[in-house]
């Protein structure tokens, strides 16, 4: 309980952060807040990733903990359909004793009677059997008789004591068994008590996973908010500085016409090789980045053209997205993940307004190679397979630097 509690904590914390506005600016300032912001959601990405496996781990438990309480209650239902079976044994057993108890009563009762008849006549009854007797055999067989009448009494006295004991010995046989069934049912219940206790308690933090998510994805959401409003300004600062620069061209090619016409050749060619060399400036700039990272990104265009392949990592016979820049920094003994999703927690974060050939331009299920002037090249589809593109055709999520 003290990890929920302090889960619940994390979260009402959390829920006070609010993504600061964009409210910078300079350019500098601005791909400042844009890192800062960028390095805040990738925190808010793992954060989350961190609480759907803690989560997943608990979905788990609560999985094997519904099986174990299934099994639970089935043996409780078996064991409450035995004890029902012992309760009519021993009801069948009972009544047996008591059959071969009356029976033993009636026979006892029986003897009772003839030795009170034997003790009141004396020897005399036997005398006058013996003397009623007609011959010597038939006073034999009257003997007989007696002994016989004596023997049959104590053998079946003798078989209703036996039964009587085996009824009683069965009876108390099933009378233990059913004890036992009864103790090991209420240990059953007193197991799936707890069990249903601690699997409520399982769903109940699991609960607070969802709030917890839901809030650090919403967090995420409002990251991405800014992001998107931060390249939103820079594009616009961007173009406003071009158009600054297109300006201050025009100008200087204007002051070049009229020094021409005035005659001021030597002054007009010194002004020209000045604007050269500024051209040649910008086309530097432009090409920023380390060697490797632009021998990297001129490798992959040599692939424009081959095929797009689902689940594919060739990059002649056919790669995905994140299968064709899996392969081409695979070339160069560096290695990545191999999806799209995962590629982009590789290496590290950059602003977009800072990137550079051969870093990875990551986007919602999908990811390119930057090749610099704004240009990506990817796996784009199976109808046009590897090609080159803007890299803003559609929003960008994160640009990840792989190689430095």
């Amino acid at each position: 309980m003290t990890k929920i509690k302090t889960y619940i904590l994390l979260s009402l914390i959390l829920s006070l952060v609010v993504v600061e506005p964009v409210n910078a600016t300079s350019l500098a300032d601005i791909k400042k807040q844009q890192q800062q912001t960028q390095s805040a959601l990738d925190a808010t990405n793992n954060k989350t990733s961190n609480l759907e496996d803690k989560q997943d781990v608990i979905e788990e438990e609560i999985s094997d903990m519904d099986s174990e309480l299934v099994e639970i209650m089935a043996s409780i239902s078996m064991l409450e359909d035995e004890i029902s079976q012992l309760e009519e044994q021993i009801e069948e057993a009972q009544k047996e004793y008591d059959a071969a108890k009356a029976s033993e009563e009636q026979q006892y009762d029986a003897m009772k009677r003839r030795i009170k008849f034997m003790y009141e006549k004396g020897d005399t009854a036997y005398i006058q059997l013996f003397m009623e007797a007609k011959s010597m055999n038939d006073m034999l067989n009257k003997a007989g008789y007696v002994e016989k009448i004596y023997e049959y009494d104590r053998k079946l006295l003798l078989s209703y004591q036996e039964t009587q004991k085996k009824v009683a010995e069965t009876k108390e046989k099933l009378e233990t068994e059913q004890s036992d069934l009864v103790a090991t049912q209420f240990e059953y219940k007193e197991e799936q008590t707890s069990l249903q206790a601690m699997l409520n308690e399982k769903k109940a933090e699991s609960n607070n996973y969802d709030q917890m998510i839901a809030q650090a994805r919403a967090e995420a959401a409002n990251y991405k908010a800014a992001i998107k409003q931060q390249n939103v300004l820079i594009k616009q600062i961007e173009a406003e500085e071009a158009r600054k620069a297109a300006e201050e061209a025009a100008r200087k090619k204007a002051e070049e016409e009229a020094k021409k016409k005035a005659g001021e050749s030597t002054s007009s060619t010194s002004d020209s090789k000045s604007s050269n060399s500024s051209d040649s400036g910008t086309i530097i700039t432009s090409a920023t980045g380390s060697a490797l990272g632009k021998e990297i990104a001129g490798y992959a265009c040599k692939f424009v053209g081959y095929p797009y392949v689902a689940g594919g990592t060739s990059l002649t016979n056919g790669a995905d997205c994140s299968g064709f820049t899996y392969a081409v920094y695979k070339q160069y003994g560096y290695s990545i993940p191999r999806n799209s999703t995962s590629q982009r927690g590789a290496g590290t974060a950059v602003n977009y307004s800072d990137a550079q050939p051969g870093d990875l331009i990551c986007y919602a299920g999908h990811v390119a190679m930057y090749i610099g002037g704004g240009k990506i090249v990817h796996a784009s589809s199976a109808k046009t397979g590897i090609k080159i593109s803007n890299a803003t055709y559609k929003e960008i999520l994160a640009v990840r630097r792989v190689v430095s």
